[in-house]
């Protein structure tokens, strides 16, 4: 024993599964992944049955999915995969010509999505918070995504029923209310403290609130019940 500190383990890097029917995007991710101490790709997969094989073996803590790809897409492989038991979490990977997709994916619960070509900086931080069990949705996309689901013509705003997503925030408590409106609104949690004269600690706590009574997983599904419920389609 010479007395110094035993050194600290180095935690183990997150464990990624890229699935995407482009080649050159699989190479790509996996080589601005790979960089990364504390991030690797385990897998790779170019389809949802595929993605389903490949997440088995590797049990990875994410998956980066693409939306749009021949035979089993991402929202349906979204959906078989949260249906597991000790499911990965899901982060989509989209181009906003698919928003439709985008929204079926997350309100069957995957945890966020980002563009194509957002700068790898940015898909680095979206697969670490995702990892950290949080959502990765910036407000101007939340924004945008919503406003196509819940627009003219989209099936979204009509299939879900005024009456159970009122039902579902009848439990707020007003502040509770008024944090998920401006979450519909796309605010980020700054925002949201400076709308409602609260601290941003005091907004987070409210999310979490909102995030266990109305039984969702990210922002987007928050925005949705209120969209849901202030939805005037069938009148």
């Amino acid at each position: 024993m010479d007395g110094r500190p035993a050194p600290v383990p180095a935690a183990a890097p997150v464990r990624i599964v890229v699935v995407d029917d482009e080649e050159l995007v699989r190479m790509a991710l996996r080589l601005v992944i790979d960089g990364e101490a504390d991030l690797t790709v385990v897998g790779e997969a170019a389809d949802g049955n595929a993605a389903l094989a490949v997440v088995d073996e590797q049990r990875p803590d994410v998956v980066l999915m693409d939306v749009r790809m021949p035979g089993r897409d991402g929202l349906d492989t979204t959906r078989e995969l949260l249906a597991r038991p000790a499911p990965p979490r899901v982060l989509m990977l989209t181009t906003f010509d698919s928003d439709d997709l985008v929204l079926g994916a997350l309100h069957a619960g995957a945890h966020g999505f980002v563009l194509k070509d957002t700068p790898p900086p940015r898909i680095l931080d979206a697969v670490r918070t995702v990892a950290d069990g949080n959502p990765a949705l910036s407000p101007a996309a939340t924004a945008r995504v919503i406003a196509a689901a819940t627009g003219p013509g989209s099936s979204h705003g009509r299939d879900r029923t005024r009456e159970a997503a009122r039902r579902r925030l009848s439990v707020l408590t007003e502040r509770e209310w008024e944090t998920a409106r401006a979450i519909a609104d796309g605010l980020g949690n700054a925002q949201i403290a400076q709308r409602l004269r609260i601290t941003v600690a005091t907004v987070k706590a409210h999310t979490g609130s909102l995030f266990a009574k109305l039984a969702v997983e990210n922002r987007v599904q928050v925005a949705l019940v209120v969209r849901d419920a202030e939805d005037t389609t069938g009148s």
